[in-house]
């Protein structure tokens, strides 16, 4: 059971990884910054450094949620008999939860959360093993640290602000190069974008990489083989470490295509604007312990430079559906964890675990199949986007 929920974990980290690279290097490859696989090459790398330099989001991603551990972080009481084969399941439940919603939001081509497709799906297996309880939804005490405070009030705050930061950095950038020739802006501005998404990466690495470590790391407590709470053991950070960089590699194509082309025709400056703005946001509210989505931010910031550009086009109708999709994504995720959490329990035992394991592999395996129908890579992540207006000539001048 334990390795099922280690190699589910790491599958997860993997999903979470190719999701979104979009968010670092959707605007760098639209702007032909960088070379698609240059690109995604760069990410995988900073996202493998990012994930060892903190390890603070794991040790509290669980306990900011689920209440499935007394104040001293150890599991409780009722959670451990059998060898802790209650709590393995609520988390393999929960993963899988996550996964769908991952590969689901992959083949439509949508931007979602990562982060909060692994905390609904954690939410419905939670409530499905222990009921409303089992979840901690307003914090303790003053501390906005439950499920509204640290996930779902970022959610909402985040890519609104990064949208106004963003706007306000495109808009002060064009008047700050009024006069100069494009040509000369665009590629000034492209070597900005290698630096700005970068950061965005590492970000991403410091901050995404770590929620699969505390998840790992809780169901080693369950099962005794790790004890101390305050911190990770080596070998969880460098797996989560490779999973997450080598899904960053691979790339979610089809996701960096909606974001790079679909939201907003970007030049080099709004990329610049956007990269920077994203990577602000993100740092700030991991200093402060945010659950933040590094996708939410990002397509905020993308959307904000289609704002601060003067005459920019922003395809309201493509950011709809995205905003359509970050808000189902807790429920949507909620209801797969909590099905998985009950085919489990029904079956019983390890069997149970099996045939969940089993379901995803059969769902995994179709979704991939059915994206191979009309398959996105970086050979075609850059074509015009169906119903775009092409760019006047005297405006490209």
């Amino acid at each position: 059971m334990l390795v099922l929920v280690i190699v589910t974990a790491l599958g997860f980290d993997f999903t979470n990884g190719f999701h979104d690279t979009a968010n670092a290097m959707a605007t760098s490859i639209a702007t032909k910054a960088l070379r698609p696989k240059v690109a995604v090459a760069l990410s995988g790398l900073l996202n493998l450094i990012g994930a060892f330099l903190s390890v603070e989001v794991a040790l509290t991603v669980t306990n900011a949620v689920v209440k499935i551990q007394n104040s001293n972080g150890t599991p409780k009481a009722e959670l451990l008999e059998g060898g802790g084969f209650a709590l393995l399941l609520i988390v393999l439940a929960g993963l899988v939860g996550g996964i769908v919603w991952n590969l689901v939001t992959w083949l439509l081509g949508l931007p979602s959360s990562s982060s909060h497709a692994l905390f609904g799906g954690l939410v419905g297996s939670t409530i499905a093993g222990l009921g409303w309880a089992g979840v901690n939804w307003n914090g303790n005490g003053t501390k906005l640290d439950g499920l509204v405070g640290k996930v779902l009030l970022p959610a909402v705050m985040s890519p609104v602000i990064a949208a106004v930061i963003s706007a306000a950095g495109t808009w002060l950038i064009y008047k700050v190069v009024i006069g100069v020739a494009q040509r000369f802006t665009d590629n000034g501005f492209r070597w900005g974008q290698i630096g700005s998404a970068s950061l965005v990466s590492l970000a991403h690495g410091t901050n995404d990489a770590q929620k699969t470590m505390g998840v790992i790391t809780l169901a080693l407590i369950a099962t005794g083989d790790w004890t101390d709470t305050k911190s990770i053991p080596f070998w969880v950070k460098a797996a989560c470490a490779l999973a997450i960089a080598l899904g960053t590699y691979l790339g979610g194509w089809r996701i960096i295509r909606t974001l790079g082309k679909g939201l907003v025709e970007i030049a080099p400056p709004q990329g610049m604007a956007a990269e920077s703005a994203s990577a602000a946001v993100i740092l700030a509210s991991s200093h402060l312990g945010f659950a933040l989505s590094t996708t939410h931010v990002a397509t905020g910031s993308i959307l904000g430079t289609g704002i601060g550009k003067p005459g920019a086009q922003v395809r309201w109708g493509v950011a709809g559906r995205m905003v359509l999709a970050w808000l189902i994504t807790l429920p949507a995720a909620a209801v797969v964890g909590a099905l998985m959490w009950w085919i489990g329990h029904l079956v019983g035992g390890l069997a149970g675990a099996i045939v969940v394991f089993l379901v995803l592999l059969a769902l995994a395996g179709y979704m991939y199949w059915h994206s191979r129908k009309a398959p996105v890579d970086h050979n075609n992540v850059n074509d015009e986007w169906a119903g775009a207006t092409p760019e006047p000539v005297e405006a490209v001048r």
